[in-house]
């Protein structure tokens, strides 16, 4: 996408194509540049840090090559019992994942940051209880693929909703953005907004 002559870009930094729809569903002029970064957690990085300095990483990695742009970028990543479970790196672990969060209650983090002409950064936290779940229906759906490059082996927004029994804070959060406060830091930033006058 280009933004039309007269306005700085904005930039999503993430090849998330999760993310690209949420914003690009809201009228949001952007174009994407993901960054390429370490994402391994550092010994004993909980949750809530861990998701804030990627986020950070990645916003400041594409705006050093995107001078005169708004960068903006996200990491999600799901906790249960303060561990962090990431993307399965296969079928038979997604299975182990969805078991260990079968009939409980897990946490949902994503760090969002933007760089304009300084960083600003936010925390977004959701809890999702997941149904009891028999073997039969774990199996199906790590089978299905859909889990593999999904945080916690599930999406909400895919076959996985049928696996969640309740949400508390940001349904968009646990896609991957948190809308309400990403257009928050937008908005302060000077970020032209669809109902931004013009």
């Amino acid at each position: 996408m280009h933004t039309p002559v007269g306005q700085t870009q904005l930039v999503l930094a993430s090849a998330s194509p999760r993310r690209r729809e949420l914003l690009g569903q809201l009228g949001l002029v952007f174009e994407v540049s993901a960054a390429d970064i370490d994402e391994t957690p550092t010994a004993g990085e909980e949750a809530g840090a861990y998701v804030l300095r990627l986020a950070r990483e990645k916003a400041r990695a594409v705006a050093a090559r995107r001078p005169g742009a708004w960068v903006l970028a996200a990491d999600t990543t799901v906790a249960l019992d303060g561990m962090l479970l990431g993307k399965p790196q296969d079928e038979a672990e997604a299975r182990g994942m969805l078991t260990r969060l079968s009939g409980r209650t897990h946490e949902v983090h994503t760090g969002v940051a933007l760089v304009g002409a300084r960083m600003t950064s936010v925390l977004v936290r959701t809890r999702v209880t997941f149904r009891s779940l028999g073997s039969e229906e774990i199996a199906w759906y790590a089978a299905t693929g859909e889990p593999l490059d999904k945080a916690g082996s599930y999406a909400i927004q895919g076959k996985g909703g049928f696996l969640v029994a309740s949400v508390e804070g940001s349904p968009t959060n646990v896609i991957g953005l948190p809308l309400g406060e990403t257009l928050a830091l937008l908005g302060q930033a000077g970020v032209p907004l669809p109902w931004s006058p013009r």
